[in-house]
Formats: structure tokens, C-alpha cells, sequence
């Protein structure tokens, strides 16, 4: 039998969320195309019921109390794949924002959006900043959607961010910090994550969240992305309440 996470506890925000239970949650969402072809399917019908599981994730995370969840909903090295899926997702982004807007909007939920925006498609562009701009007075759930974007590509964008700040002599070398850098990430004011959840059994992090990750739990699920649903969900939770984060330091049992 699965344990369900205890609900119990009030933040001092006054959402539902006990100790063990993580301020932000990432998404790596995968297996779309596996668990199409096992069905015989076009991977483009993987994509459609993995937008359902998206909805359902929302919908739980938002429930139980999580502050910020970060979903990789296409990265920077997507674009080489067929013209006609990435067409495709590109369709399911517009609905996305079309259908589901709203009622994120009713729900309080706050729209974020990081990634490269230079040389996106106008109306693409648009979408991302109406769905940030309508959401922005918001005060529940922060929902940070990983677009066009590459953990490589963020950490090059901010050290040049820095290189011309020193060039300028608004900044001293030697006097750089890690704040310095996180302020100039697409991040910049959304705490690290807790735990990062990643679907369909692989085990890497396919340049995502590379310098927030430091201290992330990770939780690898075997289940492909478009089967994910509540219930999985708490399982990841359940997971997370039962680790020992260290940072380094010594486990709380042996101090």
C-alpha cells in the first residue's frame, strides 16, 4: 500500500505543506514517443496525453501545497527534431495557453517563463509574455515553464551578463559571487529546486536546471510521462519526505 503524504501542517503562508514537503518541484517529462509507439500511436499522441498529465500535475501540486513547479516543456536542442513534431508542439503551446490560461488564471497560479527568447517566432513570443503578463499580480502557485531552454545556453547568457558589467566597471573580478551569478540566470528570484522528477526511467539531467540542481534531490520514475498522475506524484513526494538532505554537512542521526 502506498503512504500518502501527511497534509497537515500550515507554512507560516498559511498553505498546506509539512517539513518533509518541497518548496519547488521540477519536471523532466519524458517518454511522450516511447508510449506512443508502444500503442502503435504517432509520437504527436504521446505529446497530446502528456499535456494531460501536465494538467493533472498542476492541478495536484497546486493542491497539496508546492510553491514553485518548473516544467522542461521544450528545450534549446528540441528544434532538431522533425520539422513536423516540433510544429506540433509548437500547436500544443498555443493551446496550452488558449485553453488552460484562464483557468490557471482563476486558480491564482503565476505564469514564468525562462529560456532564450532572442529569435523565437513572434507569435510564440507573444503567448509566453501574455501568459506571464495576465498571471503576474498572482499569488499562489508559481508555474515556471522551461521554454526553449538549455542549461548551457543560461550559463553562457549570464556570464556574458557579467563580462559586460566588469567591461562597464560596474563590477570587480575578484569581488564576483555565486549571487552574482544566480541573479543573472533566467531563475534569478526562484528559490532552487527541492527535487527535480524525471519520468520513463532514464537517469540524467539533459542540461536542465545545471547550476540550480546543486543540492536537488532527484527522483527517477519508471512510469512514461503520459501515465504520470496524482497518485505518482505523491509517490515522488513520499520519496523526498524520507531523505536526508546534508548539503554537505553531517546527517541530522549522526550529529
Amino acid at each position: 500500500m502506498t503512504v500518502r503524504p501527511d497534509l497537515s501542517s500550515e507554512t507560516p503562508e498559511g498553505c498546506a505543506r509539512p517539513a518533509g514537503r518541497p518548496r519547488h518541484v521540477a519536471l523532466i517529462m519524458d517518454g511522450n514517443g516511447r508510449w506512443a509507439q508502444a500503442r502503435g500511436l504517432p509520437r504527436t499522441e504521446g505529446h497530446r496525453h502528456g499535456l494531460e498529465a501536465l494538467r493533472a500535475t498542476i492541478r495536484r501540486a497546486a493542491e497539496v501545497g508546492i510553491d514553485y513547479v518548473t516544467v522542461f516543456s521544450f528545450s534549446s536542442e528540441n528544434w532538431a527534431r522533425p520539422d513536423g513534431e516540433v510544429s506540433y508542439l509548437m500547436g500544443l503551446l498555443r493551446r496550452f495557453v488558449q485553453r488552460d490560461l484562464s483557468e490557471i488564471h482563476q486558480a491564482n497560479i503565476r505564469v514564468r517563463v525562462i529560456g532564450a527568447r532572442e529569435g523565437l517566432e513572434p507569435g510564440i513570443r507573444g503567448l509566453l509574455e501574455e501568459a506571464e503578463t495576465l498571471t503576474r499580480a498572482n499569488t499562489g502557485m508559481t508555474l515556471v515553464v522551461a521554454f526553449n531552454y538549455g542549461g548551457r545556453d543560461e550559463l553562457v547568457r549570464a556570464v556574458k551578463a557579467l563580462a559586460e558589467d566588469v567591461a562597464q566597471g560596474r563590477l570587480r573580478p575578484e569581488a564576483i559571487t555565486e549571487d552574482d551569478i544566480s541573479r543573472r540566470l533566467d531563475t534569478a528570484g526562484i528559490p532552487d529546486p527541492d527535487l527535480i522528477i524525471r519520468t520513463s526511467g532514464e537517469l540524467r539531467l539533459s542540461n536542465f536546471l545545471l547550476w540550480q540542481a546543486a543540492y536537488t534531490e532527484f527522483y527517477f520514475s519508471p512510469v512514461l510521462w503520459p501515465d504520470f498522475d496524482a497518485a505518482a506524484f505523491d509517490d515522488a513526494l513520499t520519496a523526498f519526505a524520507e531523505r536526508d538532505r546534508r548539503y554537505g554537512g553531517l546527517s541530522a542521526k549522526i550529529r
